[in-house]
């Protein structure tokens, strides 16, 4: 998982409250588990005007010119703005990895769903929460400053504009460290390898039958 520490990018505004899963990511999209290429069809009833199907290319399909992410200047961007109850609906990892492949690596919002809250900072993105007055501010900039950027800090739990504006957030110490570190589960697993190997030889010794091959 790549770490995160410090990100300086434009801020693409969606807003909208409820912005479920399926919105994010839709049902037909979901039988790959490779993790990449759901980029294209991120919130893809919304980009497109035809339905998306599973391996159909993105390229040629006509395009909501309406939708921010359609709009050339959020194309790059990498920090999305959103309102309360981002990423509802069902627990599909599939959204956090949809929103990675496009580009995104922190979602700004005043509330989040709790499954898809947790899986963000699993697959390498920094969900922050702000109060309500605070995301209201951060959108009044995004639409007065065409191509708005600010510096997500994670060390300091900061968000900083080129104005000098400053917005602090909370961040769970534990899950902090590990997106730091770039650490997923699996990698914190790895980290303990040497404990598990002296553990699986010793239950060898103790209840050889268990491990026996024939």
């Amino acid at each position: 998982m790549q770490a995160f520490t410090t990100l300086t990018a434009v801020v693409a505004p969606l807003d909208r409250v409820n912005v479920d899963t399926d919105a994010i990511i839709p049902k037909q999209f979901l039988k790959s588990i490779k993790r990449t290429g759901f980029g294209a069809n991120l919130f893809d009833e919304w980009r497109y005007l035809d339905v998306g199907e599973p391996e159909q290319g993105c390229d040629q399909r006509p395009k909501n010119l309406d939708f921010v992410l359609n709009q050339p200047v959020y194309q790059q961007a990498q920090i999305l703005l959103t309102r309360k109850n981002f990423g509802c609906g069902s627990s599909r990892e599939h959204a956090p990895w949809a929103l990675l492949d496009f580009g995104f690596r922190a979602i700004i919002a005043p509330s989040f769903a709790d499954i898809f809250y947790n899986n963000c900072f699993k697959n390498g993105i920094l969900p922050i929460v702000l109060t309500e007055a605070q995301v209201d501010d951060l959108f009044q900039h995004v639409y007065q400053h065409s191509g708005y950027c600010v510096t997500v800090d994670l060390p300091r739990q900061q968000i900083q504009d080129n104005a000098g504006l400053v917005w602090s957030f909370a961040v769970d110490e534990f899950k902090k460290t590990c997106l730091l570190h770039g650490l997923d589960d699996i990698s914190l697993t790895l980290q303990q390898a040497d404990r598990i190997l002296a553990y699986e030889q010793q239950a060898k010794q103790r209840t050889p039958w268990l491990f026996s091959t024939h």
